[in-house]
């Protein structure tokens, strides 16, 4: 079975590397995902994989570029367009001419359009299809070739819920049968019900590669929820337990969220201290959670805040020129000044693990202490 090798790839444009570097592997048997925010360089990275574009570093198909293949459609099936298709030739005809210099045969043309769910389209002119249709078949002429190899930029585009979920059960099954499978795509809800290893990328550069449970872990969104009705009790004594190698947040009057114990730990200094619990649930990062916390530096495109429509009354920020609600006269609002100790039932506030009689505000983690590795 065929291994991806990549290594070294790199593109620059007027100067702007738009991929830099990048070395990875992917696994025959296996859905990767290739993801990065847009401008991040995917499909310039999957058209370098391939030969079609001019740049550095090398890329090999089972131990050999795509360009040395004699028939590379029966090795490696590529989908990089929504529409690559002559939009009066019927799609039969569209991949029938594809099949031909590669020595496919007519049978195989309606067995992929019967994959795809396009056969009782077969005879019309895939200049009137959607795009989901038209991703359809580009799907059929990746898979003409029954190749080792698939290598797919955004497939699920224009695919309705029903659609999506056809394109993520064919592509497991093309990967239990031993094929490779890169795929890239926004849709990270999808990806995280598909893929089994990830690529990452931000500005052309690796972010992360690997399996999809070690991204997710990274996250700081990963944390223990508890709901108590003695959750300041219970909060105080997992700030002494985690000495600064975690954190414990209220995020109600009774709800904690807790990084650095599991549930395993926390219930159990529960039980032992008689302190009822009404919830102890571990909450898992989603691969959205960890891919936008990881990826927000490298956004190439980034919005801003909506100006105001031209004439609309500008409203000053809160308090601002204003005295506060028991601020000293003449004092600016909270110039200098530092928060004061928490008060328990403060919802938001860390809660620390202060020693014995000490006058200090309690000592709290970063809240990402438990995010990046």
């Amino acid at each position: 079975m065929a291994v991806i090798q990549a290594r070294g790839l790199g593109k620059a444009y007027k100067g702007k590397n738009a991929v830099s570097n990048l070395s990875f592997d992917v696994r025959p048997g296996t859905v990767t995902g290739f993801l990065g925010p847009n401008g991040s360089g995917k499909s310039t990275t999957m058209r370098l994989m391939l030969g079609l574009d001019s740049g550095v570093g090398t890329c090999t198909f089972d131990g050999q570029p795509f360009s040395a293949y004699d028939v590379p459609m029966q090795h490696v099936g590529a989908l990089l367009e929504a529409k690559p298709f002559h939009p009066t030739r019927s799609a039969r005809n569209h991949l029938r001419m594809i099949a031909a210099p590669n020595g496919i045969p007519d049978h195989r043309v309606d067995e992929v359009l019967g994959i795809v769910g396009l056969s009782d389209v077969a005879g019309k002119e895939p200049g009137t299809f959607s795009l989901g249709m038209g991703q359809r078949l580009g799907l059929a002429a990746a898979l003409l070739g029954n190749p080792h190899t698939l290598i797919l930029d955004e497939p699920a585009n224009g695919l309705d819920p029903q659609g999506i979920r056809w394109m993520r059960d064919l592509l497991k099954a093309q990967a239990s049968e031993g094929r490779t499978v890169f795929v890239s795509s926004h849709l990270l809800s999808e990806m995280a019900l598909m893929a089994d290893e990830l690529v990452v990328i931000g500005r052309g550069r690796m972010i992360a590669n690997g399996p999809v449970e070690d991204f997710t872990r990274q996250s700081s969104a990963n944390h223990v929820k508890v709901r108590s009705p003695e959750a300041t009790k219970l909060a105080s004594m997992i700030g002494q337990r985690l000495a600064g190698q975690g954190s414990v947040r209220a995020v109600g009057p009774s709800e904690l969220a807790v990084v650095g114990l599991t549930a395993d730990d926390i219930g159990d200094m529960a039980f032992d201290s008689q302190i009822r619990l009404h919830e102890l649930s571990t909450i898992q990062a989603s691969l959205e959670d960890a891919f936008l916390e990881l990826t927000g530096g490298s956004e190439e495109f980034q919005a801003h805040a909506p100006m105001p429509y031209a004439g609309q009354a500008q409203v000053p920020p809160p308090y601002a020129g204003q005295q506060q609600p028991g601020q000293a006269q003449g004092q600016p609002p909270y110039a200098g000044q530092q928060p004061g100790p928490y008060q328990p039932g403060q919802e938001g506030a860390p809660w620390g693990s202060p020693e014995p009689g000490s006058q200090q505000s309690p000592q709290h983690p970063d809240d990402n202490q438990g995010g990046r590795a």
